[in-house]
């Protein structure tokens, strides 16, 4: 079996030399100066984001992430001069979705990272801004992320609101240097709408307001989706095969209107980075369970790690995704937010999108798996030729445009 393969595979068949010279530390301007790697049916070539309008067909539809940096870092200074930080990950499991986490007033509880946690014992921190004044305690410091509870004085304002007047933007870990006023903008997508990430759907951030002008006037459509990228898209694979690893969960958003809209394009279609991409798939695979139960609950939907390894592997994406927006009509559902753990390995068919425009990913990584699925074992070949070639990597480097084999 399929599921039996990827989890017997070695994390090290995912390892390559990353020289620190190669990882970018800061954002090109203009953005779309980036340069832009093509990989189309075997051959490589080199091009700029500036040029894609040339290399999309004519009619393609290009779906982007537009989810919203929150500033999720909280740094504290307590009287004796210890400094704490609080990184606010993701909502406790009081919340339903991230949404209404967000638009909690006057009180919230968070699944935060603490760091110098031992200098933080049962006192309350507090930040004050003007008029406001933020109070956060532990409430569950024995689990890892910390339960943390935030109390605020206007109940007017929501914990959107407070992280952007208290916050500051949490860059990836492997960008060793201090948060700016600059990546408030530079870290962020220029169609960022939705709060809710504490990363960058980094692939978007090749994107200036012309380039979308020029692919628009190419009648090339640009649609939204929203995925709110966690923390956990950082982190390496630690175990030694891909079967012992946890898959992180990501909160999905799309609208109806999205999916009838995906249904009705027929022609090509190309997907802006892993977190639209590992979105569309999940909706296909959510589409399949719904096919296979109409009556499921909205629970049941959530796509797990393996699901999609497990599920009925005959199902085309028109029959997924007209049996999802079924679902979604019959329980009077216009947005559909929920969680996925989808993992996109070796051995998937890709079954949503022609290509995928994409950074260049951390060795021994899950978006790394992504990347084989979509083409193989070439892989190798276009991270080679990135590398040698003076491409920029990681979150503010350089990117690609793949088709898929």
């Amino acid at each position: 079996m399929l599921k039996d393969k990827i989890k017997k595979l070695s994390i090290e068949d995912f390892r390559y030399d990353l020289p620190d010279e190669k990882i970018a530390y800061f954002p090109v301007e203009p953005r779309d100066s980036s340069k832009l790697l093509i990989y189309k049916n075997g051959g490589i070539s080199d091009y700029h984001y500036y040029q894609l309008n040339e290399h999309l067909p004519k009619n393609t539809l290009l779906i982007a992430n537009n989810t919203k940096v929150v500033e999720a870092r909280l740094h504290f200074v307590k009287e004796t001069g210890s400094k704490i930080e609080v990184f606010c990950l993701e909502p406790d499991n009081r919340y339903a979705d991230i949404v209404s986490a967000m638009s909690q007033k006057g009180r919230v509880y968070w699944k935060c990272l603490i760091g110098g946690a031992k200098k933080w014992k049962d006192a309350t921190l507090t930040l004050i801004h003007e008029e406001i004044e933020l109070k956060v305690r532990k409430i569950d410091s024995t689990q890892n992320p910390a339960i943390v509870q935030f109390d605020w004085n206007d109940n007017e304002v929501s914990f959107a609101e407070i992280l952007h007047v208290f916050g500051k933007i949490p860059l990836p870990p492997y960008i060793k240097r201090e948060a700016n006023q600059q990546d408030a903008t530079g870290y962020q997508t220029v169609y960022a709408q939705q709060d809710g990430s504490v990363a960058a759907p980094t692939a978007g951030l090749h994107f200036t307001d012309e380039l979308l002008s020029r692919l628009d006037r190419n009648n090339i459509q640009t649609h939204f989706v929203t995925l709110h990228v966690g923390a956990g898209t950082f982190m390496p694979v630690k175990s030694e095969t891909i079967g012992e690893h946890e898959m992180h969960a990501e909160y999905l958003d799309v609208s109806i209107d999205f999916i009838q809209t995906f249904l009705n394009h027929k022609e090509t279609k190309v997907c802006v980075g892993t977190t639209s991409l590992r979105t569309l798939e999940s909706l296909y695979w959510m589409g399949v369970k719904a096919l296979k139960n109409p009556g499921i609950s909205l629970g049941e939907l959530k796509i797990t790690q393996w699901d999609a390894y497990d599920l009925p592997q005959d199902i085309s994406a028109e029959q997924a995704l007209v049996a999802m927006k079924n679902w979604m009509v019959s329980n009077n559902m216009k947005q559909l937010i929920i969680p996925t753990q989808l993992l996109i390995a070796p051995g998937y068919q890709i079954r949503t999108v022609d290509g995928i425009l994409t950074n260049f990913h951390q060795p021994e990584s899950t978006l790394l798996l992504l990347i084989y699925a979509f083409v193989g074992q070439d892989w190798k070949r276009i991270y080679s030729h990135a590398l040698e070639n003076n491409y920029r990597f990681l979150s503010f480097g350089d990117g690609s445009l793949l088709w898929k084999n």
